[in-house]
């Protein structure tokens, strides 16, 4: 019998750039990744949100925290965002794209091209730009980079009013898959979370009654998640002891897409 082996479990040192790091999901990742010992870059289109989050990081004591305002449907920032990276931290070792936004619209509608657009730009166009953007510095990472993605629930199905963001979020989850594929044998995992009904900016405007009323309809836990409960799964695919999880599709929606009724 072979001897059991002990895996690193740690992240210290690691480099991690997280884009929609102004709120909500990418916010929390950040604050854990940077309470675990990482440099952390946060990101974000929202440069005052971008700086806040970064301060927050510094005002609880972890100073290796780089802010960058980007618009990653912009390709020369995200080369930007990974070149500033390298050159503050020498590494770029774990992406998470995060980023994300969601506009209710119909196929009827005169702005659903537009939407359509955007959609597609930022939540999916934007992830392969930034993994091929960072990939020599993921290969190049002494226990093998790390990409995580943040799709949905809504990639596993759809609902009604959602059509562009349902398109993208389907789009992840197979990039995701692509990636793994490929990169594999680099030594890069590429994984995908799917996050159900998350407390963040994007249900902000639901109430608190209806979120209630969803979620004892639909969730087995009965209740909405926290941003938090998507950070640590997030922040588990990217230990170096989770080097044999590749190409994963990981709903953190408290039971909901195996709920029939």
């Amino acid at each position: 019998m072979l001897p059991y082996k002990s895996l690193n479990r740690s992240v210290a040192g690691k480099t991690v750039l997280i884009t929609g790091a102004a709120s909500g999901m990418g916010r929390a990742t950040a604050h854990l990744f940077a309470a675990e010992g990482a440099n952390v870059v946060v990101t974000d289109l929202h440069a005052a949100g971008t700086q806040a989050v970064a301060d927050e990081i510094i005002a609880a004591g972890h100073p290796d925290v780089l802010a960058i305002t980007l618009d990653v449907a912009d390709p020369s920032a995200i080369n930007a965002a990974v070149s500033g990276t390298v050159e503050r931290f020498g590494a770029l070792d774990i992406i998470i794209n995060n980023a994300g936004f969601a506009r209710p619209v119909l196929p009827q509608d005169d702005a659903y091209d537009e939407v359509w657009q955007n959609s597609l730009d930022v939540m999916l166009t934007s992830h392969q730009r930034m993994i091929r953007a960072a990939l020599p510095y993921l290969i190049a990472s002494p226990e093998g980079g790390r990409v995580v993605n943040i799709a949905s629930t809504e990639g596993l199905g759809a609902t009604p009013r959602n059509g562009p963001y349902v398109a993208a979020k389907h789009g992840v989850i197979g990039l995701t898959r692509a990636m793994a594929v490929d990169l594999g044998r680099e030594g890069v995992t590429c994984n995908c979370i799917c996050p159900g009904p998350i407390i963040t900016g994007i249900t902000d405007g639901i109430s608190d009654e209806h979120k209630e009323i969803y979620a004892k309809r639909r969730v087995p836990l009965r209740r909405y998640g926290i941003p938090e409960e998507v950070a640590h799964v997030t922040f588990s695919l990217c230990l170096p002891a989770a080097s044999y999880i590749n190409g994963a599709i990981i709903p953190v929606d408290g039971g909901m897409s195996i709920k029939n009724a």
